[in-house]
């Protein structure tokens, strides 16, 4: 994987950019996710400021992702029957009211702990309508499917550089306008990505024609397309392996700075900026690439790279070699799920396309609190480093075990990337 970042170009590493819807989105995205981590950081410390308590942050925690995973294939159904464009354009003003309740509660001095699990549960209901349809809506802002992998590797690299500028200007922020001043910039920060989905000029997607099928079958049919088309099912299942293994070692990274290497805060925050380094590293290497060929093979090794840079660091006892393997385990995780979500997004029938995203919501997003779950509750039995370790170990397995699979996948996608223009289509028999 380093080897392969070493060798990037550059040279093509925004080219989707050139397309002017992608490029309103992105440049009204980059403000609005700045404004969403302000609101993660100060809602913690609001929290912990109003109760004290590790748990009640955890249920806050819970509250805010459990209906992304309730919801989402529900939501799937329901986006490939709507125009996606106006569906944004919805959450996104609904995201908005929600900071500013946030915000007007705060700073009048009326917000209590239920105010802000509620306020946390309607996110959440936002959240699954609004993940799996920005994933589904990219496609429909290029002009040129080419540019796909890269428009999903900028989306990332959006996220990223929001999770290193977010949090640090948030204790800034808290510091000199309290909570409800991170609140109200970021309710004034959807306006950006509101005005840029305004502004947006193309050709509607032809939606499919009205079927007789309720949702609850429509719901089936998706599910049932992505477990019979191999590539789909594999995909999702190694994205919640990680997603359920691997992503939980935030949750215990306070401890393993703590117990471990004898840190302090200042020492876990250089740990996730390492981190989010690593990420972008890895984001860069991905948009540098011009097509879609050889992704499921970077699949594997991403995953793999992920579960080294896991045992890495669970068994590091030094604190520059940690922040070496929190960046590799990083970079492996973003570039395995920016190039599981690239491949979906470039072999999925357009008809289910809400669907097949909705469950990958489901497998990225919708598993976290289980696995932050299952994590603590391992850690307290055996520790933090050695369930980290244990994650690490699993990831590694899944990558190999994805590897095995690897000719029938290809088998299965071949034809696909054939009638995509991809690949070339398999020459004609003269009989």
């Amino acid at each position: 994987m380093i080897r392969l970042l070493a060798n990037m170009k550059f040279s093509s590493f925004g080219r989707a950019l050139k397309h002017r819807n992608y490029r309103l989105f992105f440049s009204g995205q980059s403000i609005s996710l700045i404004g969403t981590w302000l609101t993660r950081v100060a809602m913690s410390w609001l929290v912990y400021r109003l109760t004290k308590s590790a748990f009640t942050l955890g249920l806050v925690g819970f509250a805010g992702q459990i209906p992304t995973f309730l919801l989402a294939p529900l939501a799937g159904v329901l986006i490939d029957r709507w125009n996606r464009h106006r569906v944004l354009v919805v959450t996104q003003i609904l995201s908005m009211i929600q900071s500013a309740l946030l915000a007007f509660l705060t700073i009048t001095g009326r917000i209590t702990v239920t105010d802000v699990l509620l306020l946390s549960v309607f996110q959440g209901l936002i959240n699954a309508f609004d993940m799996p349809t920005r994933q589904s809506f990219v496609v429909e802002m290029l002009e040129s499917k080419e540019d796909l992998p890269n428009a999903i590797a900028l989306n990332s690299s959006m996220v990223n550089m929001a999770r290193l500028v977010g949090p640090s200007c948030a204790g800034i922020l808290i510091a000199v306008f309290g909570e409800g001043g991170c609140f109200a910039i970021d309710a004034l920060s959807y306006l950006a990505v509101i005005y840029s989905l305004v502004l947006m000029k193309f050709k509607p997607r032809v939606l499919a024609p009205p079927t007789h099928k309720n949702i609850g079958q429509q719901l089936k049919e998706g599910i049932v397309y992505a477990v019979n088309f191999k590539p789909v099912l594999y995909l999702l299942l190694v994205l919640a392996l990680i997603s359920i293994m691997g992503m939980p070692y935030t949750v215990l990274l306070p401890i393993v700075v703590s117990e471990k290497l004898h840190g302090d805060a200042a020492l876990l925050g250089y740990l996730m900026a390492a981190s989010g380094l690593g990420a972008l590293a890895g984001v860069f290497y991905l948009a540098s690439r011009k097509s879609v060929l050889g992704l499921t093979r970077i699949v594997c090794m991403a995953a793999a790279t992920f579960g080294v840079g896991l045992i890495g660091l669970s068994l590091s006892p030094w604190r520059l070699l940690s922040l070496f393997f929190i960046f590799v385990a990083g970079m492996g995780m973003m570039v395995q799920l920016a190039s599981g979500n690239t491949i979906l997004q470039t072999i999925v029938d357009e008809d289910k396309r809400g669907r097949v995203m909705s469950l990958y919501t489901v497998a990225v997003a919708g598993m976290v609190p289980f696995g932050s779950l299952f994590s603590g509750l391992m850690a307290k039995q055996i520790g933090a480093p050695l369930t980290i370790c244990v994650g690490g170990i699993s990831c590694v397995l899944g990558a190999i075990a994805f590897l095995l699979g690897l000719p029938q996948l290809r088998q299965q996608i071949r034809p696909v990337y054939q009638s995509l223009g991809i690949l070339p289509a398999p020459p004609v028999s003269a009989d």
